[in-house]
């Protein structure tokens, strides 16, 4: 019965330490910040990459709350916390590919100074979350859910500046388009890499 408790979770329970729980405030303070700074700076400069970073951003101060929530509890409600994550992470991608289709019927031109700018702001503050969580990325996978937002997140914003840099060269709104293409993409795989192994767990429990 114990070999049972601890093939189940055991593991991960030992990761769950006060400074990972540091970690995650952290991490959601950051997110949230960051999440009214875009929303602000894409309406601002008419760019769909820093909406749909923006959106990303509420999205994972959210995942991290509910990782706060269900921290300490069985494996069985962390596995469940990680499923309704990697659904959200889902739905994300899909609303990022309609913003980007919305955009190519009705956008502007956006500003690429202002998408440069805080593209990198971004860019230094999921680098600094991805850091910190960077020891949890083999939890489990309401663990691995949280490392791979932040991961895919600083993939964004580093996607988010070359397109900044395309929209300068080009005068074209279709570097950002293609920028936002690509993080749907990324919200989609990595929604389903989190869905497959929150199920696996939710078998095993």
């Amino acid at each position: 019965m114990a070999k049972d408790c601890c093939d189940s979770g055991c593991t991960s329970n030992q990761l769950i330490t006060p400074r990972y729980r540091k970690i995650l405030w952290v991490a959601l303070i950051i997110n949230f910040a960051m999440f009214i700074v875009e929303v602000l700076s894409g309406l601002n400069a008419n760019s769909v990459s820093l909406m749909a970073d923006a959106i990303d951003f509420f999205g994972d101060a959210m995942n991290y709350g509910i990782s706060l929530a269900v921290l300490s509890m069985s494996l069985l409600w962390r596995a469940r916390a990680a499923l309704l994550k990697g659904l959200t992470m889902g739905v994300f991608g899909l609303f990022v590919l309609i913003g980007a289709v919305w955009s190519l019927m009705h956008g502007k031109v956006p500003e690429p100074y202002t998408m440069g700018v805080i593209g990198t702001l971004a860019l230094i503050a999921n680098v600094s979350v991805a850091v910190l969580l960077y020891a949890y990325r083999d939890g489990d996978a309401n663990m691995q859910s949280v490392w791979l937002c932040s991961r895919n997140d600083a993939i964004g914003n580093i996607a988010v500046m070359l397109a900044a840099l395309g929209v300068f060269g080009t005068g074209s709104a279709w570097p950002d388009l293609l920028v936002a293409v690509i993080m749907a993409s990324l919200g989609v795989s990595a929604a389903f890499q989190v869905t497959k192994n929150a199920c696996l767990e939710l078998k095993a429990t």
